[in-house]
């Protein structure tokens, strides 16, 4: 798992920010959109995404792209803190 630091980095060079969310188990956060593309990458713990009609669990190490302007949302579903980088591209 890269460091914060390398993350950023990394991420950068593709025109992303970089930050990190951590979030209690059974965090939810439901029908968000946004203007510009997300990444998210799970460092700790398990989520599930919602983008749109499609649905995945990740675990660490997995990175995820979410599109401009679809609707998506985030679930801690792993029982313990999760903690997940996320970017939004410049």
């Amino acid at each position: 798992m890269p460091t914060r630091e390398e993350l950023a980095k990394e991420w950068g060079e593709l025109g992303y920010t970089c930050g990190l969310w951590i979030d209690p188990p059974g965090q939810q956060w439901v029908d968000f959109l946004h203007g510009t593309e997300e990444m998210v990458l799970v460092a700790q713990g398990r989520l599930r995404l919602e983008i749109e009609d499609e649905s995945a669990e990740l675990g660490p190490g997995d990175e995820v792209v979410i599109p401009a302007c679809a609707n998506h949302s985030v679930f801690n579903i792993g029982g313990t803190e999760a903690r997940w980088y996320y970017g939004y591209r410049r």
